[in-house]
């Protein structure tokens, strides 16, 4: 052994001392998801006599009711050892109340179909007779919603909408040419539900006579398709003997989308009508009723993404107004126009055109009333309009990008934070917003639920967490500093140092990074993951959020447009050059690790010649944009067609000749969103070059890897690679 693995072995060792203060946490206590998780409210839903609540109990046996005044549980709304006449259920999984709160839709029986998306076994609970109906006798459904009534449950089976009427125990299909991998009702496709967030389209009007939805007609799309070739299980120990094989529609960047319409289904006549909207080449994001509860909202982007028209549609003529126009030099985010509220004559829906995202009021007509908000900080969630005391309730990143906090906007644009505090806070308000449930945590505070009175006052502790928070009271801890970029622009930046931590020990770097378009990393809020065991096992984790990050200005995350990957990778390696010059911080032992975009990040530093990293480990990566979905990638980066050499420049593959440092790269082999394509491509190409690397590939895992015991071997196998590589 030379002198520099002995000084590196010496160096690890010396960190004995300093793990042996967490030494009572294991890997699965860091890493696993459900041991890591604190408790919650479960479930919790406003009711609508604005002084009281529900939640799922702490068996999840029963939804019961709770007083916001004291918050004491009052009443059960429903209870498996309850339930009355010939149909029973051993257990649901979640519920949704009727508008008039008399039917409760529950469900069980769940099976995932993407990342949130999934079918089920759904139920109406009348609370009055205490008994269940089952929705349908023909199979498992999808996107069901129960009408304002409690009457009808509109659902999706075998891509057909379907409408069950509770009370005649009717089972109608609506739609009738609903086929898998062409034609879709009411549930969206694959890229909608990933990049839209939509996991439901149906849409009752507020008398109950209407049932809009969207289709989906993938037919153009081309097929995706991959070996299912499953995960290992002590009862199925060989598994199959032939691989299934995956097939959906996934539209690559510059590929056909599926085409959009807009229906409404008179539920008086049995008459189905096509909105008149000209979404040719376009996307539908989002769909609503108007405060009216008749007409129809209708958002339409076009395939840019930097232009949106909302629209107000009357279902029964199927004329459409334009109501506003919004345009970018850049993107227009999700994150911005989905958050709107529609109220009786005007409706509130958030822009960033002053350069940070904003609340605004219009009516119906599309005559802007009011800026409610503004400043330089963002809106980062809307909840709602007290219209007896003309105030509307936020949250804000008034007190820093990496804060969010609860506040009050008065009718001349006043705001004021219920709490002021540092930590993310979070409210669910009541009907009458004379109480909200808080959320509170930050990086030292596990998460903690209270109520309090419209004003912030406590007025009683629901679950605080004190024994979780014991448990992990000698986990490493986050810190949060500015660290300048090449340009001098400051960014925003944690260090998780190990526990037990001493300044006159020389520490190996590992920079953790994310650093997509509107995402954030860096965030004051609580977080017990794997990034913590990696800090428990004697690596300073840092972390930072470099250019084209959100909740900070638009001109901070446009500079990335049509470029993505240059000014992050220069970002990345500015923040790991000045965490590499502290004190405590062996510049010689550096490494990098991220999973999707940060796992694209991982081998773009690693590729860069101003890197000084030793070692990378890339999970999931993207590793060329062309290999992407469309609705993601062209928000960002137009279409290949469009911008060949901006794809060609943020390409990985096209850069991998010139990799250095050790490469540990893994995939999991089922993953619908990024592809294990992507890693073998990449890794192809790297074999050709004769290059040396390390790979683990996740069979039969999908994307987040949360199945079994997944995530605690992913990082244990991080920490064993680091270790290799950073002591030779």
């Amino acid at each position: 052994m030379n002198l520099n693995n002995i000084i590196a072995a010496a160096a690890f060792s010396s960190i004995v001392a300093a793990q042996s203060f967490a030494a009572s946490l294991s890997a699965e206590d860091y890493c696993s998801p459900k041991l890591a998780a604190p408790k919650g409210v479960k479930d919790m839903h406003p009711l609508k006599d604005g002084e009281s609540f529900s939640a799922v109990s702490d068996d999840g046996r029963s939804i019961d009711v709770y007083s916001y005044k004291t918050g004491e549980k009052i009443s059960t709304l429903f209870s498996l050892d309850g339930v009355k006449g010939d149909i029973k259920i051993s257990d649901f999984e979640g519920y949704e109340l009727s508008a008039n709160e008399k039917k409760i839709l529950i469900w069980n029986n769940s099976k995932k179909i993407y990342r949130n998306s999934f079918t089920a076994d759904y139920y109406v609970y009348d609370t009055f007779r205490s008994t269940l109906a089952r929705i349908s006798e023909g199979g498992s459904q999808r996107c069901a919603t129960i009408s304002h009534d409690g009457r009808m449950v509109a659902y999706v089976r075998d891509n057909n909408v379907f409408i069950s009427n509770i009370d005649y125990k009717t089972d109608k299909a609506i739609t009738s040419d609903g086929k898998v991998n062409s034609i879709i009702y009411g549930a969206p496709d694959w890229a909608y539900e990933e990049e839209f967030g939509m996991l439901n389209s149906l849409r009752w009007s507020s008398d109950d006579n209407t049932l809009a939805f969207i289709r989906f007609d993938e037919s153009e799309v081309p097929v995706y398709s991959f070996d299912e070739y499953g995960y290992y299980t002590k009862e199925d120990v060989l598994g199959p003997m032939y691989p299934d094989s995956f097939r959906y529609k996934y539209p690559l960047a510059g590929y056909p989308n599926s085409k959009v319409e807009v229906r409404a289904y008179n539920v008086d006549n049995g008459t189905t009508k096509t909105m008149g909207l000209d979404t040719d080449g376009k996307y539908v994001p989002a769909i609503d009723f108007a405060g009216n509860g008749s007409d129809l909202m209708v958002m339409v982007v076009n395939r840019n993404q930097n232009e949106l028209q909302l629209f107000r549609v009357n279902p029964g003529s199927t004329v459409a107004h334009p109501v506003i126009t919004e345009t970018s030099d850049a993107w227009l985010s999700p994150d911005a126009y989905q958050m709107v509220r529609y109220y009786q004559s005007s409706f509130v829906i958030a822009s960033e055109r002053s350069g940070y995202r904003h609340l605004y009021e219009y009516d119906y007509s599309g005559n802007k009333l009011r800026q409610l908000t503004s400043g330089n900080w963002n809106v980062t969630d809307y909840y709602g309009f007290d219209s007896k005391n003309g105030t509307h309730f936020i949250q804000t990143t008034s007190k820093g990008a990496i804060n969010r906090n609860v506040a009050s906007v008065d009718s001349k644009g006043n705001v004021r934070l219920l709490n002021d505090m540092e930590g993310t806070e979070s409210a669910s308000f009541s009907s009458n917003f004379n109480y909200f449930l808080r959320s509170y945590s930050s990086a030292v505070t596990p998460p903690q639920y209270t109520i309090c009175t419209r004003s912030g006052k406590l007025v009683k502790e629901m679950q605080m967490n004190r024994e979780y928070a014991s448990r992990y009271a000698a986990a490493p801890k986050m810190e949060f500093l500015k660290v300048a970029n090449a340009e001098g622009e400051e960014m925003n930046a944690y260090m998780i140092k190990p526990a037990g931590f001493d300044a006159s020990n020389k520490y190996p770097l590992l920079m953790y990074q994310y650093n997509g378009p509107d995402s954030q990393l860096v965030l004051n809020a609580w977080r017990m993951d794997g990034t913590y065991y990696l800090a428990a096992e004697g690596f300073v984790v840092c972390a930072v959020d470099g250019r084209g990050t959100g909740n900070r200005s638009r001109q901070w995350a446009n500079v990335v447009y049509k470029q993505l990957g240059k000014y992050e990778t220069a970002d990345q390696l500015a923040g790991a050059a000045y965490f590499s010059s502290l004190p405590f911080v062996d510049a010689s032992r550096t490494a990098c690790f991220g999973w999707s975009y940060g796992g694209y990040m991982t081998l773009m530093e690693l590729s860069d010649p101003s890197c000084r990293f030793k070692a990378g480990v890339s999970m999931a990566p993207v590793t060329d944009w062309r290999f992407y979905d469309s609705v993601y990638t062209e928000r960002y980066m137009q279409t290949p067609q469009q911008n060949e050499r901006g794809y060609k420049l943020a390409s990985a593959i096209e850069r991998s000749g010139y990799l250095r440092g050790r490469l540990l790269i893994m995939s999991g082999t089922s993953d619908d969103n990024v592809h294990f394509y992507n890693t073998l491509r990449y890794t192809s190409k790297l074999n050709a070059e004769g290059q040396i690397f390390d790979m683990m590939a996740y069979s039969g895992f999908e994307h987040s890897l949360r199945m079994g015991n997944a995530r605690e071997q992913l990082y244990k196998k991080v920490v064993d690679f680091l270790k290799t590589q950073l002591t030779k």
